[in-house]
């Protein structure tokens, strides 16, 4: 019987030695598939330095030529230890390295990466990459897995622009390392986003899921300058604040850090979709709030909490949802994370990577704890971004 494409295997492993570890994802891996043409890789920032060694030796054992990735101080997979075994395990504060082998229709895909061109309108961001510009001219890329670098300040920006620019929906999450941060486009490179662009050819479904929930009704912010919030709905924000969130955490203000957060609702959503930002400060002398976004006068806005019933039960309903819509079981996946989330919102034990795997099995997937995550055309925190591929 012939076996449709794309075809895929993972395996990951936690050897601290990187030349060990990827004998073992090799070892994981097994016989790949002759059709096998495109492979991603995520290691924890303990290997960070090592990514470059780790690129060359998989490029070499295996014989592809195409390559993705990027590093996290946390990773996930579902996939095979160096006996073929399938679990599913997140990897933090300790050497950890996932590969996935993709099987995909010769010219379905094109990794890329960015780089900026100077035009009449100012410096634009610009796709670069061997093939990159031959392949756009006779392929739609209607998906796109990035992966970026938080220390672009224009980040957000660049990332909607390259969605409306290419008319692309995207998926990714920015690199998160406490040293280097270096991303995989073939080769290790720097730049500010990279990744890989798929034509129509290859069937895909995407969803995200929220770690938080709105509390409090909508509002509307009425005097602010830059990321300072000076008034809600003609009030003081800090006496909004108190109000949404009651009276017994408003008592003790030091209670809500890492608890309590700003959302912002996505104009134009046929959802209930909105984007997090940290709440940074309080100024209690003039009852402002100093947050991670510039506003503007006239935002909706709302307040937020972040715990592990809500973000249990949004998962489980994007897994509802996409179980719905899938024509077919899913052949393999990409799971992009929060820092937030992972064991500091699912408790240990790869909590949140067995949920997938209580639906899906022994699907190979991969991904890992990103500094945000990019869902069509925007940046997320506190947010995972699950790709099947059917």
């Amino acid at each position: 019987m012939i076996q449709d494409v794309p075809r895929f295997k993972a395996a990951f492993s936690s050897s601290p030695d990187w030349s060990k570890a990827c004998a073992e994802i090799l070892n994981g891996l097994g016989d790949l598939p002759p059709e096998a043409n495109l492979g991603c890789i995520y290691v924890t920032d303990v290997f960070a330095d090592d990514l470059s060694s780790i690129l060359t030796f998989l490029k070499t054992k295996t014989g592809l030529d195409n390559w993705t990735g990027t590093v996290g101080i946390g990773i996930g997979a579902n996939a095979a230890n160096q006996l073929g075994r399938f679990s599913a395990v997140e990897l933090y504060d300790e050497p950890g390295v996932s590969v996935m082998i993709g099987s995909f229709p010769s010219g379905s895909f094109q990794v890329f990466e960015s780089g900026q061109m100077e035009t009449d309108e100012g410096i634009k961001l610009a796709v670069t990459g061997e093939g990159v510009e031959k392949w756009l001219e006779t392929n739609d890329p209607y998906l796109g897995l990035i992966h970026g670098d938080p220390r672009h300040y224009d980040l957000p920006l660049q990332i909607s622009s390259l969605s409306a620019g290419l008319e692309t929906y995207l998926v990714g999450g920015l690199t998160s390392s406490r040293g280097e941060l270096p991303q995989i486009a073939n080769h290790v490179t720097d730049c500010p986003l990279s990744g890989v662009f798929f034509n129509n050819s290859i069937h895909a479904i995407t969803g995200l899921t929220q770690g938080c929930t709105p509390i409090g009704p909508k509002r509307t912010i009425t005097s602010a300058d830059e990321q300072q919030i000076y008034t809600i709905d003609g009030r003081p924000a800090l006496d909004i604040l108190k109000e949404d969130i009651g009276e017994l955490l408003s008592r003790d203000l030091s209670k809500i850090g890492g608890y309590i957060f700003v959302g912002f609702p996505v104009e134009g959503s046929d959802s209930d979709d909105y984007l997090v930002r940290n709440l940074m400060s309080i100024d209690t002398s003039d009852g402002s709030l100093n947050i991670t976004e510039e506003v503007m006068t006239g935002q909706p806005i709302f307040f937020c909490r972040r715990d592990n019933e809500a973000a249990r039960k949004d998962l489980n309903r994007l897994l509802d949802d996409m179980r719905a819509r899938l024509p077919r079981s899913p052949k393999a996946g990409l799971y992009y994370s929060c820092l937030g989330r992972g064991q500091a919102l699912f408790g240990p034990n790869s909590e949140e990577l067995n949920i997938l795997r209580q639906e899906f099995g022994d699907m190979p997937l991969v991904g890992f704890y990103a500094n945000g995550e990019v869902s069509h055309d925007r940046l997320y925190g506190y947010t995972g971004v699950l790709t099947l591929f059917y």
